[in-house]
């Protein structure tokens, strides 16, 4: 990967993650910071400029590392929660809502993975019931793991989490990591997809349909147990679309080789489209939902199309039990 600037917070100077980060980077500028929000949350910058060749920031987490999930976002556990160890994706989806809720589209990387894993091995063992642990909520957890290394050593921790769950979501088919892992049940490589059209005109820069459908085959292959998410799905008049699609993908697939599957809404804070849409305003996605937050009655179609309509032709293929609307 080629980085213009490294920037490098002063606290994350000595880790060992640092030296091993800088190590497969080629860089032309190092420069050193005080705080990482001194550069990535300074105003006066341009997102989409930054996008076509963002910067790497490395930094040290000081707290918040797990966070409560939002109620309804679950694969079946009582307790969920996410974390975000990386800020910011190599991918340009038209609908990511990053572009609105940054400044910067400049990465972001908190160096100080064991603080991470140790928060989480507390959270887990303090509740009763099994939690499950998000990653990929601020980024893309399998696109930059060539830089990172995260996963790498992240998995191998669950090994000791008796009642954790990791789910791991991307677009990415960078799948060397569970390549060279045994597979464990309470890691859960998840893949977020989308037709085809929906790829090619909303999804930029992301891997093609049928070449994620190609590596969680390969996964399966391996012995490792796949999520499926269907997020954000976007309506579409030709409901024979999705089903063309759902056919597709469980006819390629081992569906007994599944975890769970979700199906997910286009969502974004109201200030985040606002701001998106003063930024893109050749973004049609972004433009049409802006005018259904003005006029919520054009937003009732897609509830019964996701609620009523694909929950229904999911369950032709895969049982009811492991569909999850989030």
């Amino acid at each position: 990967m080629k980085i213009d600037t490294i920037y490098i917070e002063n606290a994350a100077e000595s880790h060992p993650n640092t030296y091993d980060i800088i190590k497969r980077i080629k860089y032309k500028n190092i420069i050193y910071c005080n705080s990482y929000s001194e550069v990535f949350n300074s105003n006066n910058q341009n997102f989409r400029i930054q996008k076509e060749s963002p910067s790497l920031i490395l930094a040290y987490k000081k707290k918040n590392f797990i966070l409560k999930a939002p109620e309804k976002f679950t694969i079946g556990f009582k307790n969920n929660y996410y974390f975000s160890h990386l800020l910011n994706c190599p991918y340009d989806c038209k609908y990511c809502f990053l572009q609105g809720m940054f400044n910067s589209a400049n990465y972001v990387l908190f160096v100080n993975y064991e603080d991470f894993y140790s928060n989480i091995k507390k959270i887990a063992g303090n509740n009763e019931e099994y939690s499950c642990f998000f990653s990929g909520y601020d980024s893309d957890s399998l696109a930059l793991e060539n830089v990172t290394n995260f996963l790498k050593k992240f998995i191998k921790y669950f090994e000791e989490i008796k009642k954790g769950v990791l789910e791991i979501r991307s677009k990415s088919i960078n799948i060397k990591v569970f390549e060279k892992i045994k597979p464990l049940a309470n890691v859960i490589p998840a893949f977020s997809l989308n037709p085809e059209h929906v790829v090619k005109e909303f999804e930029d820069k992301t891997p093609s349909l049928s070449k994620r459908l190609k590596a969680i085959i390969k996964l399966q292959n391996l012995g490792w147990s796949i999520g499926l998410r269907f997020d954000p799905l976007i309506y579409c008049e030709q409901q024979g679309d999705y089903e063309e699609f759902f056919k597709n993908v469980f006819e390629f697939i081992d569906k007994n080789k599944i975890h769970s599957v979700t199906l997910g809404r286009f969502r974004m804070p109201d200030r985040y489209l606002k701001k998106i849409s003063k930024v893109r305003p050749d973004n049609n996605l972004i433009q049409f939902e802006n005018v259904k937050r003005m006029f919520p009655k054009l937003d009732q179609g897609y509830d019964e199309f996701q609620q009523t309509f694909l929950i229904k032709l999911l369950t032709r293929f895969i049982e009811k039990e492991k569909i999850f609307a989030n």
